[in-house]
Parts: structure tokens; C-alpha cells; sequence
């Protein structure tokens, strides 16, 4: 079949998509060999354009004032590009933009996607850099119009026909064009266009077979990005997924937190088959609490299965023995419990170490009774039970920009998470607690908190 490229460039008022607008775009469709069509025009963007951007592109004020508005050619940018490849230097910014003046319209815009930056990096390996200004020194490009749009969109034609002339460049820009995956290797019911119409923002995805139950969950900070590589894998997954999957459908979260934590919780209520790794997810090493003979509170680590779990009184879980011996130490020395009812030196015979230093009160020895060592234990499982010490708030990005993420973590535990709008996030608690859909929160979904704690130092928390 014969491709159709529409190479397109944007001039803006700035170089945020959601906040900033068009002032300029270019459209010339191409068939691979030469020019069939174009146009261009200037774009009212109903707000000032900067002087710094007026400086670098020559538009201002009075060269838009009386250009039509986006919604305007909107229709002529549909039309122009229905059937083709949408084709741009760095084409992320070009397409991101045109997918957002598409939005405030209440449409959604999606196109095939190659961007002439990254297929020249594959294609032409070496050069220091891989702007437009770089690849138009090397292949001796004139551009006359820098930073406007058709002549950005010229030279951009320039550098896809000379790294189209070779044949082995054509195979590496099919396959970013089809974001990886060769489509002989995709379930029957789906094809390119339903990968490409996938959001690129963070949430959470769910397959579904042909009776339309749940087979797989996952979760990225890039849905199209990460479904796209689940088919363009050979694994015994991606065979599965090709086999099982009749469609997709998704959650986009904005913060990469819930969407964690939406995956976690939705594994465990759907229980997909096709997730055996995430659902035999093990935290086999557990602290647990039970009274000895003598009345003591006790407490040990234990590395268990699923039938022995149940006879236990379970604290905390663990991915390893370490971890969970280390939170048991810090209990017995914060109580000043005795390590032998903590499972701790148990074939020695006589006291403790710590009954020598006097940190122990001689519970190894039944010196002191069971019901005063007792309410210092109770103390020390509540403590066991939490792996966070403070009550607070985790303020993350959210769906859309105006917009942020609410976690509230309290008592040691997720308690919930949900959305409130930028402006009406404050320091009281109980705003912000009204704004959380409350949740029950485990082992797992405080080890993914606590995990991304430690992977985000930035985040914004608020304690209370």
C-alpha cells in the first residue's frame, strides 16, 4: 500500500502545549517520492504572543490579528491529513499541540506518527546533533524561513527524502511509524490505528478477551508507549496477549503513584489470567505476634505459604528476611523488649543480652510479669503494623494540568486517593481529606508508597 506523509510544523506562543497555542502551521503531503499538496496559514491564537517568541519567529500581534482561529482549520487540518503519516522534526511537540487545540474543541486528533529526529538518529549515527539546523548543515539544506512554519516543514521534506533514498532507512522508519510492532504480530480485532489511538499519559490499561473479561492489567506513565511494546515483544506473554486480546480500554491517572496503586487493587479484584507474575506477587517473610505458655506477647519472623498464613497473626510482610528481621530489631529497642520473645538468640540458655545492659526487664527470666512487659508489646505490634510513623498527604501531579492527585496515608496506612483542583489545594486536612475516595490499604500498597517516596524525594507531602 502506498504511504501518504503529511509533514507538518507548528509555530507557537510558547513551548507548553496546555498552556500555549498556535500561531502558524504548514501542512505538505508527500507520497514518498514528491510533493502532492500544501498549505500553510497564520493562526489567531486569541491570547499575546510573547516578545521572546515574536524575536525568534518574527510573528506578532498584528500579523494574527486577523487570522482565522484554530477551530477555523480545524476541518482543513482533518481533511489534509486523514489517511497519512503525520511526519515532523522532533514531532512529539508538533503533534502534542495540534492534539491539544483538538481537545478544547472536544475532539480527539490521532494520526500515525514519524518523527524525522529520531529516525535520523537511527538512520544516521555520529553527528554531534540531530536539530533541524544540524541535519540541514549536513545534508547542505538551505532554509531560508527558519522558524517558520513552511520553511521548517521544507527542510524537514529535505531530510526525509535523502534518508528515504535507502531502503534499509525505509524498514526503520516503518517501524517507528508503527511505534515498533509489526502488525502480522497483533491480535486479529486490533490493528495500528487502535495502538495509535491510545492516550500517551500515565494511567493504568486493561485487556480483554472476545467475552470481554479481563486477561491482563498494567500500568505505565505512557499507555501507548507500553501497550505498543507488549506486541512488539516475542515472549511467552506477548504470544498470550496476541492470542487472548480482543480489546483495550484504559484509566489515565496523571500521577504515576495511583496509577500504582490502581494496578495493585485491581489485579486483586479481577485476578487476570495473563498476570500470573504481578498476581503470585509474594511478601513471604512476615512478622506475626502470638501469647507463649507463659502469657507473654511474642513476636517472630516467619517465611510462609498460603496454607500456614492463616494460622498465624500476621503484622507486616516482607520480600526479605532482612528487612523484616531489621523492623523487628527496631521494635524490641524502641520498647525495650526482651529479644528472646522476640524470637531473637532463642537456644541460648538464662537472660538476654539486653537484660545485662538493662535493657531488658528481665521478661527471659519471668522477673518481670507478663502483664506489665504485655503493655509495652501491644505498644511495640501497633508499631510493627505501620511501616509509616506520620500521618500525611502525598500532593502529585494529576489528570489534566489545573488539576492534583491526592494519597493519604494515616495510621501507618493508605486510607484513599482522588483528585481536587489545583487552586483548592491548601494545608487543612480535612479539605483535602474530603477529596480522597477512601480505600484499604495492605503490605503491598504501602511498599509501592513507601517505594515511591524514596524514588521521588521531590514529591510534595504534607504532615499532620
Amino acid at each position: 500500500m502506498k504511504k501518504k506523509y503529511a509533514i507538518i510544523d507548528v509555530e507557537t506562543t510558547g513551548g507548553k502545549a496546555s498552556r500555549d497555542r498556535i500561531t502558524e502551521i504548514a501542512i505538505v503531503l508527500h507520497d514518498g517520492h514528491q510533493i502532492i499538496d500544501s498549505w500553510e496559514s497564520l493562526i489567531n491564537p486569541e491570547t499575546p504572543i510573547p516578545w521572546n517568541i515574536t524575536v525568534l519567529t518574527g510573528i506578532n500581534d498584528q500579523m494574527v490579528e486577523n487570522a482565522p482561529r484554530f477551530f477555523e482549520v480545524a476541518r482543513k487540518i482533518v481533511e489534509m491529513t486523514e489517511g497519512a503519516i503525520f511526519v515532523a522534526h522532533n514531532a512529539r511537540f508538533d503533534y502534542s499541540f495540534i492534539g491539544e487545540e483538538f481537545k478544547r474543541l472536544g475532539y480527539t486528533y490521532t494520526r500515525r506518527q514519524l518523527c524525522t529526529l529520531r529516525l535520523a538518529r537511527q538512520t544516521i549515527p555520529g553527528l554531534h546533533a540531530y536539530g533541524l539546523d544540524a541535519l540541514s548543515r549536513h545534508f547542505n539544506i538551505q532554509n531560508h524561513a527558519r522558524h517558520r512554519a513552511m520553511g521548517d516543514v521544507q527542510a524537514t521534506i529535505k531530510v526525509l527524502e535523502y534518508i528515504l533514498q535507502h531502503e534499509d532507512n525505509r524498514e526503520k522508519a516503518d517501524l517507528l511509524i508503527n511505534l515498533g510492532i509489526k502488525e502480522s504480530m497483533l491480535p486479529n480485532n486490533l490493528n495500528l490505528e487502535t495502538i495509535h489511538a491510545l492516550p500517551e499519559a500515565c494511567g493504568v490499561y486493561y485487556f480483554h478477551n472476545e467475552a470481554n473479561e479481563v486477561v491482563y492489567v498494567g500500568k505505565s506513565i505512557n499507555i501507548q508507549k507500553r501497550i505498543a511494546e507488549h506486541f512488539a515483544d516475542k515472549t511467552d506473554k506477548a504470544q498470550k496477549l496476541q492470542e487472548q486480546v480482543h480489546d483495550i480500554s484504559y484509566e489515565i491517572t496523571g500521577s504515576e503513584l495511583i496509577a500504582l496503586l490502581h494496578e495493585s487493587f485491581e489485579i486483586k479484584r479481577l485476578l487476570p489470567g495473563i498476570n500470573r507474575a504481578q498476581r503470585t506477587r509474594k511478601f513471604p517473610y512476615v512478622v506475626h505476634s502470638y501469647y507463649n505458655a507463659d502469657g507473654y506477647l511474642c513476636f517472630g519472623v516467619a517465611e510462609t505459604a498460603a496454607k500456614t498464613r492463616r494460622k498465624l497473626e500476621i503484622l507486616a510482610e516482607f520480600h526479605k528476611v532482612s528487612s523484616a528481621k531489621g523492623r523487628m530489631s527496631s521494635a524490641r529497642q524502641k520498647f525495650e523488649l526482651c529479644e528472646k520473645l522476640f524470637n531473637f538468640n532463642t537456644n541460648a540458655t538464662g537472660p538476654c543480652f539486653h537484660y545485662h545492659i538493662q535493657q531488658c526487664a528481665g521478661a527471659c527470666l519471668q522477673k518481670e510479669p507478663p502483664e506489665e512487659y504485655n503493655e509495652r508489646a501491644l505498644r511495640a505490634k501497633e508499631y510493627l503494623c505501620q511501616i509509616f510513623e506520620h500521618n500525611f498527604f502525598i500532593i502529585d501531579q494529576g489528570r489534566e494540568e489545573e488539576e492534583c492527585a491526592i494519597v493519604l496515608v494515616e495510621n501507618g496506612h493508605l486510607r484513599g486517593y482522588g483528585y481536587l483542583e489545583r487552586e483548592a489545594v491548601v494545608q487543612d486536612p480535612e479539605t483535602l481529606r474530603n477529596a480522597v475516595k477512601p480505600v484499604s490499604g495492605n503490605a503491598e500498597t504501602n511498599r509501592i508508597i513507601a517505594r515511591f517516596l524514596s524514588d521521588n524525594p521531590q514529591v510534595e507531602t504534607l504532615k499532620f
